[in-house]
């Protein structure tokens, strides 16, 4: 039997790999008893990992800004090689490199069926829709590790035609499993379309996704937003205008010295709720981003919000923002017609399209979000770095796979 490793929580601003158990045919238990089914997994695959990604949503858990536990497995960004299938796995088998939707969806419960398989109805106790190793997502383990189990694996896994070419370009495949959709999501759920002018607030991996999404939905000018130079350098990179918001100026302001005008028609807030006012050592104001989104956004226009919001946490500001309660002039987008879409990003309505345009070689999200690779082992230090502002996606490669 392998040995598995995987990246755990251990307290604000620490994680470490530690060992654990090699992953089984099964779903939690607290799963399996909460909706009356087999732990029992024929249906799930054990996957070796080829690589796993640090996302800005692990890092609000490392910040202590979430109620997650100490010992709360970390991973939602998974692309694997099947090692290992169920009795009742009928369309994937061993060697197949797959990518994973963050969202885990059994593929059979009304919202699946719906696609919307962020809000899967039968895969977490708490609430609609879970994720791989994250705090109140149904208590599955995290796939920055050596191995991992995905359950309902025919409906789930998204199977790379040919390996070799998948190997080839991995470090764009891996942002399948989330920031790639997640961004294209947030544009495309603004309205973005030929001709657009697009404001997206922040530079991380998932603002610079939506920009480069935005791009190839056909957008005219894309401006982005935020307060760290190195990561607004990184979206000028690939074209996009660029707004330093520690300026302190007005945003309006900032968009019409580019575009001419102080309004856009489609914006996207990439931050969520850490966010910050406006000017180089503005305080958090967790509502900042939402506000200036109605403020630039035209009438009628929609707002893609892929930015995390969540109902608890320590760190907030006061005791409404604790709760997920936050200050937000919704009168403003009530007025101006706005149409506003949230939550997770359904993966599956997205990814074999954007897998097409990459093995097309018309995407290069990689380059866009300043993909690097680095070890298991490594994982603590691309924790640390991301956390200080690096304009950089850290990409793990547990099992030396990337080229």
């Amino acid at each position: 039997m392998s040995s598995n490793r995987v990246v755990v929580y251990k307290g604000p601003g620490e994680v470490a790999v530690e060992s654990m158990d090699y992953p089984t045919l099964e779903i939690p238990g607290e799963v399996a008893d909460h909706f009356g089914i087999k732990k029992a997994a024929p249906h799930a695959v054990i996957l070796k990992l080829v690589t796993t990604n640090i996302c800005g949503s692990d890092q609000h858990m490392v910040r202590g800004r979430t109620t997650a536990p100490i010992g709360q497995t970390l991973g939602h960004e998974i692309t694997g090689e099947v090692v290992e299938a169920g009795d009742d796995v009928l369309f994937v088998k061993e060697g197949d490199i797959c990518s994973v939707p963050f969202n885990i969806a059994c593929g059979r419960c009304r919202m699946c069926n719906e696609g919307k398989t962020g809000i899967c109805l039968n895969v977490n106790p708490a609430r609609p829709g879970a994720a791989y190793g994250y705090v109140d997502m149904g208590g599955w383990i995290g796939g920055q590790a050596d191995y991992v189990m995905v359950p309902y694996a025919d409906f789930n896994l998204l199977k790379f035609p040919d390996r070799d070419q998948a190997l080839a370009k991995i470090l764009d495949l891996t942002m399948l499993s989330d920031i790639f959709p997640t961004g294209y999501h947030g544009a495309y759920t603004a309205g973005v379309t030929t001709g657009s002018t697009v404001y997206v607030a922040g530079a991380g991996p998932v603002g610079l996704a939506a920009a480069y999404s935005a791009q190839l939905l056909g957008a005219a000018a894309v401006v982005v937003g935020d307060m760290n130079a190195e990561r607004l350098a990184q979206a000028r990179s690939f074209g996009c205008e660029t707004v330093d918001l520690s300026s302190g100026d007005a945003l309006p302001d900032l968009l019409e010295q580019i575009l001419g005008e102080p309004e856009v028609d489609a914006a996207v807030d990439a931050v969520g709720f850490e966010a910050r006012g406006h000017g180089k050592d503005a305080a958090e104001a967790p509502a900042t981003v939402l506000n200036d989104v109605m403020t630039i956004a035209r009438a009628g226009a929609g707002l893609g919000i892929p930015g995390l919001y969540v109902t608890g946490d320590p760190g907030a500001v006061d005791d409404a923002a604790k709760k997920g309660r936050l200050g937000v002039d919704l009168g403003l987008g009530w007025a101006k017609s706005h149409s506003f879409t949230t939550g997770q990003c359904p993966v599956k309505t997205y990814n074999r399209k954007l897998m097409n345009l990459i093995l097309a070689d018309k995407a290069h999200i990689a380059d866009a979000v300043g993909a690097v690779t680095i070890s298991l082992d490594e994982a603590p230090r691309g924790y640390q770095e991301f956390d200080g502002g690096a304009a950089k996606k850290y990409v793990i490669d547990p099992h030396g796979m990337v080229r």
